[in-house]
């Protein structure tokens, strides 16, 4: 079903050279802000991993993995739909020490996403993770982390507007936290997307907090594999795309599961079956560091900077008939 979203009036503020350039300069200023500020090393990272393993993120449970046989090595292999497991085991191999943490450039093909002006079936992200003590399981060190992503996001679109002065996309620093329970308490006649717009629309930059349980309607905000972020400890960035008057997501992240949170959030997602797969058995074993991860959009954090109506401004990708026209129609360059 189509939801392409047109706004009124638009037209896109760089010609195709220069929104070119302005791609390449976020992904390179950005990924250095970030790195720096979490302390982060890159490296190199898998396109697809074996069925057998267990290492690709089952995202909402319901979500088909794009997959293929290799007759070369006799097994089923799957395009990654993220990196949220193999991360946290690279580090172990790797031999990262507490304090110091990974990010990697993750790609990857969603075939059952839902296509509109911010989602694609190809997903282009950074993947980082880092090294933490038990004492950083808490809200605070997440609060913490979320804030230096949010700086470095705000610093690169500070930067951003000395090279390209016709762009005029202004971000709030200022973060305020909020968790899914007290926004359904807040809105509890609107669905969860109308809550994070009702939120975003007042407050500029939030961290939606604790995603993945259920909230006292018996309903979870969202959904969230049981076996990467712990419920109780995790969330989404987000912030006010004015132009397109909505929330906007930019990271999914959050301190990972440990062993007790894993076992329970097992138990309450009827995935107790995956207790039995290789990485799934390091970590109720205590086998592998605790940390905390997550993903940062590339396409959509230069959406939002470069003040563009559709993803596919700034990602080749493929779409329906219906928004190709559409979009030809506004004059939106489809890459």
């Amino acid at each position: 079903m189509n939801k392409i979203y047109i706004p009124d009036g638009y037209t896109p503020i760089l010609d195709e050279y220069d929104t070119q350039r302005a791609i390449a300069y976020i992904k390179e200023t950005f990924q250095d802000e970030f790195a720096s500020a979490l302390n982060l090393k890159r490296v190199s990272a898998p396109l697809f991993v074996t069925e057998a393993s267990g290492l690709n993120d089952n995202l909402n449970g319901y979500e088909r993995p794009v997959s293929f046989n290799v007759p070369a090595i006799g097994v089923e292999a799957q395009v990654v739909h993220s990196l949220a497991k193999w991360k946290r085991l690279a580090l172990k191999r790797y031999h990262f020490t507490v304090g110091r943490g990974l990010y990697t450039d993750m790609n990857a093909i969603r075939r059952d996403e839902e296509l509109d002006n911010i989602h694609s079936i190809y997903v282009d992200q950074w993947d980082w993770e880092k090294v933490i003590t038990s004492e950083n399981r808490n809200l605070d060190y997440l609060k913490l982390i979320v804030g230096a992503i949010v700086n470095a996001i705000c610093d690169t679109n500070d930067r951003l507007h000395v090279h390209f002065p016709q762009l005029r996309t202004n971000l709030c620093r200022e973060v305020s936290f909020v968790t899914t329970q007290e926004l359904e308490d807040m809105y509890p006649d609107l669905s969860s997307k109308e809550r994070e717009d009702a939120y975003l629309r007042e407050h500029k930059t939030a961290f939606i907090m604790q995603i993945g349980g259920k909230l006292k309607s018996g309903k979870p905000h969202d959904g969230r594999a049981p076996d990467y972020d712990d419920w109780e400890l995790n969330g989404d960035i987000m912030f006010w795309n004015e132009l397109l008057g909505r929330a906007f997501e930019i990271s999914s992240m959050g301190i990972r599961v440990d062993a007790e949170s894993l076992d329970r959030q097992l138990t309450i997602s009827g995935c107790d079956n995956r207790r039995s797969l290789p990485f799934h058995k390091m970590l109720l074993n205590n086998e592998l560091p605790l940390t905390i991860g997550g993903g940062i959009g590339q396409s959509r954090l230069c959406m939002l900077m470069m003040g563009c109506a559709h993803i596919g401004e700034v990602q080749s990708s493929i779409w329906d008939d219906i928004t190709v026209e559409e979009c030809q129609k506004a004059g939106i360059r489809l890459l």
